[in-house]
């Protein structure tokens, strides 16, 4: 079975020492959850991932699962510039039973060739060596600098049935989302933005992975539920694209955490790794109240 509904890339909380505050990330995960939000999808772009080691990354998918985040409601990124650490990351997730694995290209080298980036989840596919593998391919080519083409995303489901089963789609482009869902309709296509959904979700997509569900699961939760079910959503369809542009309209990963750590009252939750800086505290309480300023209730 192939993941549907709200699965939000959790932010990471860090520690004075900026070590993931385990217990903090929990609570957020649950809130989440709570929320509606079907699973999680940690160890993304929004958990800032690439900035924490690979011991690191096993060290959150460990805690996680050990905190009691049931597996099968666990998408973790797990793509690396080094196939040896994606191939180490995918075979923890799958083992571990989780419902499949966000795989980002590799993304330093530019203008590789799709037979490089097939290469790649070929020894994925082949190192992680379990029945259980399920591939999401995370397509975000501004900034990896690569990305998954309509041939090669053809190739991948046709030489890895069963194995290669969604996408995630970053890049904000709707005609580039629609083409993922129209050409390849048994393919779990995720936008990443929820402004898309009254498009995508009657087109046949599967749900979406935003990271501005850090701060409102529940309304964007609402929105698919009421699209799935032919419910008017068009006021929900409003509010989630108002707050969507309010979070994106200024550094997205400080400033989702600054409206965590507003709404929570931990301050620490406002703190990011280098190279990113943590908004400023008056910048932080004027988004957090654009934000609580139209927000639907159920």
């Amino acid at each position: 079975m192939t993941c549907s509904g709200l699965w939000p890339p959790a932010a990471t909380p860090f520690d004075a020492d900026l070590a993931v505050d385990t217990p903090a990330l929990l609570a957020h995960c649950r809130a989440l959850l709570a929320d509606g939000a079907r699973g999680i999808a940690p160890l993304g772009t929004t958990s800032e991932a690439n900035s924490l080691t690979l011991a690191e990354r096993r060290a959150v998918l460990d805690g996680l699962l050990d905190g009691g985040i049931p597996a099968a409601q666990l998408l973790p990124g797990t793509g690396a510039c080094a196939v040896g650490d994606a191939v180490e990351m995918s075979r923890a997730a799958t083992r571990a039973g989780c419902a499949g694995v966000l795989l980002l290209p590799p993304f330093f080298y530019k203008g590789v060739p799709d037979d490089g980036l097939y290469d790649y989840v070929a020894r994925v596919v082949d190192g992680t060596g379990a029945d259980g593998l399920r591939i999401y391919l995370y397509h975000i080519p501004q900034m990896a600098g690569a990305g998954w083409s309509l041939p090669l995303i053809e190739r991948l489901l046709r030489d890895f049935p069963g194995i290669v089963v969604g996408l995630k789609d970053s890049t904000g482009d709707w005609s580039g989302t629609r083409a993922f869902i129209e050409t390849f309709p048994d393919l779990a296509v995720f936008p990443a933005s929820e402004a898309h959904l009254s498009d995508a979700i009657p087109l046949g997509a599967a749900g979406c992975i935003s990271a501005t569900a850090n701060v409102n699961a529940a309304g964007i939760a609402r929105l698919i539920d009421a699209l799935r079910s032919g419910a008017p959503a068009g006021d929900l369809q409003e509010e989630a694209t108002r707050q969507r542009g309010l979070v994106t309209a200024g550094p997205l990963i400080p400033g989702i955490k600054a409206v965590i750590a507003a709404r929570t009252g931990a301050p620490g939750w406002a703190r990011v790794r280098p190279p990113l800086r943590p908004m400023g505290g008056g910048a932080a309480r004027d988004l957090a109240a654009a934000l609580e300023a139209g927000t639907l209730v159920s």
